[in-house]
């Protein structure tokens, strides 16, 4: 692996809350994997301070992890950025690159692929999606339903007036959407739900598998399991988790930390998966019974 920066040593996860965060946890599981004598931790940063927690670092950081309500607010400080984040208008990770005599910041996204490789792993067809939410994840959500295959997909959420973004991001991903209030959320099975809503808040909706095949993405980790997944659970449907997801969009961002590329794979990556997964008491195999 050609390592950038070899200097910068130091990353972090920001955000507010922070103190539950275990991307330290799956972090530290692949830099011992990898050999890389890398420290991670956390920082309680809330909105309005990134930009000055930002200015205050060092030469040897190397990179930043960014969690809500960061993701958005993190654009005005990037020198460049990926082209999912152009399309998203939403970043997660921030590195810092020596370009000459200047330091730039390099932004990326890997929410989505942090969504889209536990459903592929699974093997499971997907022709259309259900999504509940409407926030930034939700957006990442649909972008990874359209790469998984879906042509068609229902956003529910609370205020249907807030779906703008979404309506606009589906007219250039040329997907059909339709948009409705979670109130409406039919009680028909489903063959792919994504709950981005807050940990039990999709508890009392009525949700449920369409087969044994279908999936249930519920992103939340704490509490868990969730009311919602365990019913979907019982009556036979697949269940992911928000560690899944960010465990996989880690992996992205490991990469782009490392690399300068978050689709360069890693040395032995399928060990440094099950190390990450391991650490934060998944099943070393994704979608594993």
């Amino acid at each position: 692996m050609h390592l950038t920066e070899p200097r910068r040593v130091r990353l972090a996860v920001l955000g507010s809350p922070i103190a539950h965060s275990l991307s330290p946890t799956l972090h530290a599981a692949a830099y011992d994997v990898l050999g890389l004598p890398f420290s991670y931790g956390r920082h309680e940063v809330t909105s309005g301070g990134l930009a000055a927690f930002v200015a205050g670092l060092g030469p040897e950081w190397r990179g930043l992890s960014l969690t809500m309500p960061l993701k958005r607010e993190v654009l005005p400080l990037l020198d460049r950025t990926t082209p999912l984040v152009d399309e998203l208008g939403v970043a997660n990770t921030l590195a810092f690159r020596t370009v000459g005599d200047t330091v730039e910041r390099h932004g990326a996204n890997t929410d989505v692929e942090g969504l889209v490789r536990p459903v592929a792993a699974l093997g499971t067809p997907i022709s259309e999606a259900t999504v509940l939410g409407g926030g930034a994840t939700a957006a990442s959500a649909l972008v990874a339903a359209v790469r998984l295959g879906a042509g068609l997909v229902r956003v529910f959420l609370r205020d249907t007036a807030k779906a703008g973004r979404l309506v606009e991001q589906a007219l250039r991903l040329g997907v059909t959407l339709e948009v409705h209030p979670l109130t409406e959320l039919p009680g028909t099975r489903h063959a792919f739900v994504v709950s981005t809503l807050p940990g039990g808040a999709a508890d009392d909706l009525e949700i449920a598998p369409a087969g044994p095949d279908a999936v249930l993405f519920d992103v939340a980790y704490e509490p868990w399991p969730t009311r919602a997944s365990t019913r979907w659970s019982d009556e036979g449907g697949r269940v992911l988790n928000g560690l899944d997801m960010l465990t996989e969009q880690a992996i992205g961002q490991i990469r782009f930390f490392c690399t300068g590329d978050d689709a360069e794979v890693l040395p032995d990556e399928a060990a440094v998966r099950r190390a990450m997964r391991q650490a934060v008491g998944l099943a070393p195999v994704i979608g594993a019974r």
